[in-house]
């Protein structure tokens, strides 16, 4: 019972502590995150570096697989780019074992005292996360002292001992072993953390080691897989993708091994950097899974081209039955584990509606003009979609602030996203009442005036052009353009106000019926708030530009 605790309670400190120097990594990297995987996947080595630098952050080659398999299934990346990505976390996972191959256990304590000092005492936000990432970093070596503790007792245990040499000597066994572990604690970080710990203890040889490690390579890809179920096609590819560079190159390595082929390379290798056997064998066992890593992935590297196809031989192309213009493109679930990767699709999304808010208002205006049915039957669609889109941003940036402890960047980012949020609908409604307003015109025969019609032509071409300088301003964070918008907004009004004293000065001069004016001054009122709407959108990105000031 001593042991189960011991290992239940170190491995659950283990644990917690990977999470928390996760979650202080990710915040501390803010958009930086999403900035290095969109920018840092065009060619396959910047790929294998982006996936390496990125789960060297969040400290889990599963997680960056689901990052990558979700931003693959909103289109944002390519098949090709994301098997660059899943080489590099295979690499960036092993610094977990690197990290506890240096015996730190003895100055955890004092670590963890200060990381909970900073985290509890310190106001500033990035202080804060520093503190979180110092905490989880004298813990992680806490809690393995604690899982030692109780791994220890394991070697006089015959039964134990027993199934460690069926291992060494059935090394298939091994290899399988590791692969259901790993599967069953969905970390394959922490199942080396424990391999380590073993043969440290004494408990495990290295030779005993090896094929579970080679093992939890296989096993850590069941995350994926089952982060690829119903997904698009080549979000399914890219977690099949994983499986089969870990499978592999264990098929690849594991007769290396048995040769003592592999072992040779280790040793050559280890002379550049102190010695083979001046390793402790827990820095052994990190140095054979980074080796393993490495060396596999530049096996593979240059047959990327050949992996795209061969998985694409596998999982052949079907039609898929889906409209990106009228669904949401960018609110991939499987990125809600990183608020900052969430909210960055939340905003993405969001221009998304923006522009087609934008077509629905396009359409409206010709349909006023030009009365074709397509355009009308086009502009309700848009709406439609607008309010859509409005539901499902709102939901999705609610689900991850109630996830999530945002800290002041990103609660503000969510608060933003939802205003705006708001803007858009009202400009699909505004849109919509135009289509509205034009039918009651077509359907009772009412016919507006040259003269008013041409002041009506260009309230509608500067109104137009608000919005879409104000979508502008959002995507490029453009303070200038969004100035821009509120002098056009300011021209808007001046044009309703003077279209309006026109109209009343027609009126009074029986130039215009009382029918024909109402369904006038409705439109006039709702260009005028359009643009309004517009205003409130610049006025996000002016607000921006405030605060980073």
């Amino acid at each position: 019972m001593e042991l189960l605790f011991y290992c239940l309670g170190g491995l659950g400190m283990f644990l917690f502590s990977m999470k928390c120097m996760s979650d202080g990594l990710q915040a501390l990297a803010g958009d930086k995150l999403r900035d290095i995987l969109e920018a840092g996947t065009k060619t396959p080595i910047r790929g294998v570096l982006t996936g390496t630098l990125v789960t060297g952050l969040i400290q889990s080659s599963a997680a960056t697989t689901v990052l990558a398999i979700g931003l693959v299934n909103a289109r944002l990346m390519t098949l090709r780019q994301a098997i660059g990505v899943i080489m590099g976390a295979n690499i960036g996972t092993t610094v977990t074992a690197f990290l506890i191959g240096f015996k730190l256990s003895d100055y955890s304590l004092p670590i963890v005292f200060v990381g909970a000092f900073i985290l509890f005492f310190c106001k500033k936000e990035k202080l804060t996360h520093l503190g979180t990432v110092i905490l989880g970093f004298g813990l992680l070596f806490y809690g393995m002292d604690v899982m030692g503790q109780g791994l220890k007792p394991l070697a006089n245990f015959p039964q134990f001992t027993n199934l460690m040499l069926t291992v060494e000597n059935n090394i298939f066994l091994g290899v399988g072993v590791g692969a259901l572990l790993t599967a069953a604690i969905q970390s394959s970080s922490a199942f080396i953390g424990i391999m380590q710990e073993l043969a440290y203890q004494g408990v495990m040889t290295y030779n005993q080691v090896v094929p579970m490690l080679f093992g939890s390579n296989i096993g850590t890809t069941v995350t994926a897989l089952l982060a690829g179920l119903g997904t698009t096609l080549n979000a399914k590819r890219t977690s099949f993708i994983n499986l089969l560079f870990n499978t592999l190159g264990t098929v690849i390595f594991l007769p290396l091994f048995i040769f003592g082929i592999f072992p040779f390379m280790l040793e050559l290798v280890a002379g550049f950097v102190g010695g083979w056997d001046l390793m402790n064998v827990k820095m052994q066992v990190a140095f054979t899974h980074g080796m393993f890593n490495i060396t596999n992935t530049l096996l593979f590297l240059p047959f990327v081209g050949v992996l795209d196809k061969l998985v694409c031989k596998l999982i052949p192309d079907k039609e898929e039955h889906f409209d990106w213009n009228v669904q949401p493109k960018y609110l991939e679930r499987r990125l809600m584990s990183s608020a900052p990767m969430a909210l960055s699709s939340a905003s993405r999304e969001l221009l998304h509606m923006g522009h087609m808010a934008s077509d629905a208002l396009e359409y409206a205006i010709d349909y006023y003009l030009l009365r074709g049915q397509d355009d009308k039957t086009e502009a309700l669609r848009r709406e439609e979609t607008v309010d859509m889109l409005e539901q499902a941003i709102t939901n999705y940036v609610v689900e991850v602030t109630q996830n999530h402890d945002l800290d002041r960047v990103l609660s503000e980012r969510s608060h933003t996203i939802l205003q705006a949020v708001g803007d858009l609908e009202r400009i699909g409604d505004h849109a919509e009442n135009l289509v509205e307003l034009t039918d009651y015109c077509m359907e009772n025969n009412i016919e507006i005036s040259d003269v008013a019609n041409d002041g009506l032509r260009e309230m509608m071409e500067a109104v137009q052009k608000a919005l879409s300088d104000s979508l502008l301003a959002l995507r490029n964070n453009n303070a200038l353009l969004a100035r821009e918008v509120i002098d056009t907004d300011d021209e808007v009004d001046r044009m309703e106000a003077t279209l309006r004293k026109g109209h009343i000065a027609r009126l009074n001069a029986g130039a215009c019926n009382a029918t024909a004016g109402a369904v006038y001054l409705d439109m006039l009122s709702n260009l005028e708030r359009i643009g309004d709407h517009a205003v409130n959108i610049a006025q996000i990105v002016l607000e921006r530009e405030r605060t980073a000031k």
